[in-house]
């Protein structure tokens, strides 16, 4: 058995350097009073169907704005600050109140309004367009729209040469793991009131300012409010194999779920209220800490794809918005993830069984609610273990890589972000999650809205202030006209009835290697 040493060492500088990433950030568009602004997308930023770099998450009110894949950390990050300007910019230009819209700086969202009135994506009267629609009115059904306003940063990563199974090893080691990173980067240990009304929480007041906390919580986002059901609990999906992962959403993608029968397809008006009344809806709906994933062909099914081609990247899903940081995120963060990647793929990933899968949704819980909390344990194979000692085991593994890195790119930028997260997972009060608190009791009168109001404020301010060409604007609006462009070729191309094309695309024939894919 190679050591982890040895299978670096064994990757060799070039595949090291054929390292890709992307980020994928959603962001909640909020009125300078820290409401949610109900405003439509802008019409400056395009299409949110075919835009390539700015469309919509869940809400017509939640952007998401997409990086290209980049060999960089660096050059991912001005590619994200880059798409950022001219967002805010767009904003700004529209004048009135619109103008004065931010983007919310925190994955906790804003103050909401009643559930119902949660604008939903908007992504014209193309069948493609109106499946997403349809299916964000199901999410709301399953789940409640205000779930659907939690926002996030995915990394989507990738190294030569790495095939299913090992993509797999990897999987299964992060979800070991994920632990770590909920500690160290968590930053959403409170929310506004309104995101929970009338819903059972055991949140804690702070305050009188309608703030709800977890006094050591991490990751609010990534616990049992956040992407939670009682249908996806019912999952035990196994990461062992494409095959098995594959089966397991396939039968998710199959298999009637009672309560969504009785929701059913239409109501009585002859609206959609869900693309499908099985388990899942489509791939997308299958939340988790980490997704294999496979560039899609125009109407391909995603689990068609991964089961056709393989794995081609993986998605990490479990990044909470840094509101410290304008763009949500920084570099020591993204050079971390790859060191905790690498890791993960180099060290020995034995076979997840059903148990160790109960073990890891019941540590996920306890890391997001109490993960600062002093002494808690966590369970590892049946045992009960230190989340810091588990955590500096993890750490300790990783300066090999580190220096196998910084070699590639000359200095010590990735041993500096180990440093910097070993440092911070031995002094709690410096993760952002206590960041978070300390900050919104003390600078803020307890107020969750007035500290990320103040955040997102301060990081409008900072992006608008930076240099902006005109050859930089040009080159968006040409991007966004043609979006617009692009999307009304496909609505003239349309020639089904909706409905035809919806149950061909959730038929179950579309699932299955060599299926035969209608083109969208």
């Amino acid at each position: 058995m190679k050591t982890l040493q040895q299978r670096l060492e064994s990757l060799g500088a070039q595949r090291l350097g054929g390292m890709r990433r992307g980020l994928e950030k959603e962001s909640l568009r909020s009125q300078p009073d820290g409401r949610l602004a109900l405003t439509p997308h802008p019409a400056a930023l395009g299409s949110a169907l075919t835009h390539p770099h700015i469309t919509t998450d869940y809400s017509e009110s939640q952007l998401e704005l997409i990086t290209g894949v980049h060999a960089s950390v660096d050059s991912c990050l001005a590619e994200l600050a880059e798409i950022h300007q001219f967002t805010l910019r767009s904003l700004r230009d529209q004048g009135g109140a619109a103008g004065e819209e931010m983007l919310w700086a925190s994955s906790m969202p804003c103050g909401l309004p009643t559930d119902e009135t949660i604008p939903l994506g908007v992504y014209g009267n193309s069948n493609v367009g109106r499946a997403k629609s349809v299916y964000r009115m199901g999410l709301g059904h399953r789940y409640g729209r205000r779930m659907q306003t939690i926002s996030g940063i995915h990394y989507n990563w990738s190294l030569p040469g790495v095939d299913n199974a090992g993509y797999f090893a990897l999987i299964r080691n992060f979800r070991r793991h994920a632990f770590l990173l909920l500690t160290l980067f968590g930053a959403s240990p409170a929310l506004c009131s309104t995101f929970v009304a009338g819903r059972d929480h055991g949140l804690l007041p702070l305050g009188d300012s309608g703030t709800l906390h977890m006094p050591f919580g991490t990751s609010l986002r990534m616990g049992r409010l956040g992407y939670q059901s009682d249908a996806q609990a019912s999952l035990a999906v196994s990461y062992n194999s494409l095959e098995g992962y594959a089966a397991s959403l396939h039968d998710a993608l199959t298999r009637p779920w009672p309560a969504y029968e009785a929701v059913g397809i239409r109501n009585p008006g002859g609206d959609y209220n869900q693309l499908a009344t099985t388990l899942l809806q489509i791939e997308n709906e299958f939340y988790g800490t980490i997704r294999p994933k496979r560039v899609i062909h125009q109407g391909e099914r995603p689990l068609h794809a991964l089961r056709e081609r393989g794995v081609e990247y993986i998605e990490v899903r479990l990044m909470d918005l840094n509101p410290f940081e304008a763009i949500g995120i920084d570099a020591a963060t993204l050079r971390f993830l790859d060191l905790f990647l690498l890791h993960c793929l180099l060290s020995d990933s034995p076979p997840d069984t059903p148990e160790e899968i109960r073990e890891l949704a019941q540590n996920q819980h306890l890391t997001a609610a109490r993960g600062r909390e002093p002494g808690l344990r966590l369970l590892r194979g049946g045992e009960s273990v230190s989340l810091v000692e588990w955590g500096l085991e993890i750490l300790d593994q990783l300066p090999p890589v580190a220096a196998a890195l910084d070699a590639l790119d000359g200095g010590a930028a990735h041993r500096e972000a180990l440093a910097r997260a070993r440092a911070s997972l031995l002094a709690p009060d410096t993760l952002p999650s206590a960041r978070v608190l300390a900050a919104t009791r003390d600078e803020h009168h307890a107020s969750f809205i007035d500290f990320a109001r103040t955040r997102s404020q301060a990081s409008r301010q900072a992006l608008l202030g930076l240099p902006w060409s005109d050859e930089q604007q040009q080159r968006y609006e040409t991007m966004a006209a043609r979006s617009l462009a692009d999307q009304k070729a496909i609505e003239a191309g349309d020639t089904l009835p909706f409905e035809i094309y919806r149950q061909e695309y959730v038929s179950p024939a579309r699932l299955s290697p060599r299926a035969l894919a209608r083109s969208a």
